[in-house]
């Protein structure tokens, strides 16, 4: 029998499943998206506007995740607005033949160049790749712009659900309009109290991260400023110091107090409720660290019972939305040629296999290779084994239950069911792959043409060969890796910051604040780039040795930063032994 962790890295990763709850809310939204959509337009004898409101509806709900219910806004309209301006792209290309294999290329270089901006650009640029072929192959009566009104008003269904249902958070007296974001500053503090609980252990490391990553979803949820929101910055503000003294507590491996995670648990209670922290337990004020614990703690106890909350910390310590400028460098840099290279490969060769074969779903070919190649979606061998997989196991149940269901009530209600279950199929890609499969050719069905299970499952193993080949071709002027490249400069930028503004005993604790945030979060993108790249096949793997112990070397000057910080405000100086420290880390990054 072979264990798991005998199996190479992108073999274990395609095997590799997320553990989560199950996402009651998006179950929920899913299931009155696109199912209910699609039986209003066949009761009133219009299956094919069906067809489009269903896959605006389905395509969003691939996008729902959790989060704050204004990040969901964008998180979802963008990349509906991107299909719907891919479906009035692709009507117009409709019948052109091998004239629009070049027009692809020209777009896949676009979607795969946004791939580098961020989630939501890249959602945005995968739509439009596969809304463009979509709306050039399908055969539908609607026109251009009809098709693309429909779609977006699928999406836009969905987005409705997503504001105005209620989400239950677990101990929530409040109103849900900003439930997301309450739950992501309460959740900044149950970070904190899981890291002071670990520390000194095996799981202080992996708290730690937590606690980064925590912090990272409470300053994404509370970009903008509506007035709402007011109170809750002021009180992940509040947490700053505290994740700091934690952090520098876990960097020095002694176990702290148990009294020491109740101040923390109490003020999470306070964020989900509302209700007064009440009084903090007595303080252990026996070295650095501890004090400064005790000192943020009252402060955050005292800024939760305020009447009223300053906006110049809480301002600066959010992080601002990436401008346009920086998108069109991002988009321009080693990371978008790369990727907007592989992209527009693999996107033009599907187009031009699919023109030259002519098979009925022509378009399939080149919107599923759209969704394979795109290098922030997991490592290329894992996509392409769980794409295969998906899409044969979801077929052959289609074919099965197609055999069983009336028509077209058995299918829409199939739909439905596909629909509810998108959420929480995407902890596997080929399990949300075998769901997308089964609603797809339901769609396609109820639109009038005939099953299509063995035509989804070739042209999507020729769209697996093609982006197998086109991921693993050098190009000119790119090279691979040039993803975790990027990210190990930023967080190395990022954590010089840090560490200059910490030596140099600069008494701006808010601006320090900023600079370590932004050092833990570009560590952590770094380290989910390089663990992505190191789930390669060997001949892309290669690209990224040694990258892992730059990560290393990163998170360990970033920690004894913190920790030297914490001391700077106890003492008023930098250490020698502290400033030693933090020379050798130095040293070593650059060795």
């Amino acid at each position: 029998m072979i264990r798991p962790h005998t199996l190479p890295p992108w073999l274990g990763h395609a095997l590799r499943a997320q553990r989560a709850p199950v996402p009651w809310p998006a179950v929920v939204r899913g299931a009155l998206a696109a199912g209910p959509l699609l039986l209003l337009a066949v009761l009133a004898g219009r299956p094919s506007s069906g067809v489009l409101l269903a896959l605006g509806a389905m395509l969003a709900g691939v996008n729902d995740r959790p989060g704050t219910r204004r990040a969901a806004v964008s998180r979802l309209g963008g990349p509906a607005l991107a299909g719907a301006l891919g479906m009035t792209l692709g009507s117009c290309l409709a019948g052109s033949g091998f004239t629009l294999v070049g027009v692809f290329a020209g777009l896949g270089l676009l979607g795969g160049a946004l791939s580098a901006v961020g989630p939501v650009a890249s959602a945005a640029g995968t739509q439009l790749l596969v809304t463009t072929a979509v709306g050039a192959g399908m055969p539908l009566p609607e026109a251009g712009w009809q098709r693309a009104a429909l779609f977006a008003a699928g999406a836009t269904w969905l987005i409705v659900l997503r504001i105005a249902l209620p989400s239950p958070v677990r101990g929530q007296r409040l109103g849900y309009l900003y439930d997301g974001e309450r739950a992501a500053v309460a959740q900044v503090y149950d970070a904190v109290a899981a890291l002071l609980d670990a520390t000194g252990g095996p799981d202080a490391r992996a708290r730690r991260a937590a606690l980064t990553a925590a912090l990272d979803h409470a300053q994404d949820a509370l970009r903008g400023r509506p007035a709402g929101t007011r109170r809750l910055r002021a009180q992940y503000t509040a947490a700053l110091p505290l994740a700091e003294a934690a952090t520098a507590l876990a960097w020095a491996g002694r176990p702290v107090p148990g009294r020491a995670t109740e101040g923390p648990q109490r003020l999470a209670t306070a964020v989900r409720t509302g209700a007064p922290v009440g009084a903090l337990p007595a303080p252990a004020r026996c070295d650095a660290g501890l004090r400064a614990l005790d000192e943020a703690l009252l402060r955050a106890a005292e800024t939760f019972d305020r009447g009223r909350w300053s906006e110049g910390p809480a301002r600066r310590s959010i992080r601002r939305r990436t401008s346009p400028a920086a998108a069109l460098r991002r988009m321009a840099g080693p990371a978008g040629r790369e990727y907007g290279s592989r992209v527009g490969l693999s996107f033009g060769a599907g187009a031009a296999v699919a023109q030259a074969l002519q098979p009925v779903h022509w378009y399939w070919l080149p919107a599923t290779a759209a969704f394979l190649v795109k290098p922030d979606l997991g490592p290329l061998a894992s996509r392409v084994l769980c794409r295969a997989a998906g899409t044969v196991g979801g077929a052959l149940l289609f074919a099965g239950l197609a055999a069983l269901l009336p028509q077209p009530f058995g299918l829409i209600a199939l739909v439905a069911v596909c629909g509810a279950l998108i959420p929480v199929a995407t902890r596997h890609f080929a399990a949300q792959t075998a769901v997308v499969t089964v609603l797809v050719l339901a769609l396609v069905m109820v639109g009038g043409e005939p099953g299509a299970s063995w035509s989804r499952i070739t042209e999507t193993l020729l769209a697996c060969a093609l982006v197998l080949v086109a991921g693993h071709l050098p190009w000119p002027g790119a090279h691979h890796g040039g993803g975790v490249r990027v990210r190990l400069a930023a967080a190395r930028e990022a954590a010089q910051l840090y560490v200059r503004h910490v030596l140099s005993e600069d008494a701006d604790r808010v601006g320090r604040w900023a600079l370590r945030r932004e050092a833990y979060r570009t560590l952590a993108e770094a380290r989910a780039a390089v663990e992505l790249a190191a789930a390669e096949l060997p001949v892309l793997a290669r690209h990224s040795d040694g990258s892992r112990q730059v990560t290393v070397v990163l998170e360990r000057l970033v920690d004894a930063t913190t920790a030297c910080a914490v001391r700077v405000d106890d003492t008023g100086r930098v250490a020698p032994g502290d400033a030693e420290r933090i020379g050798g880390l130095l040293a070593e990054l650059a060795a």
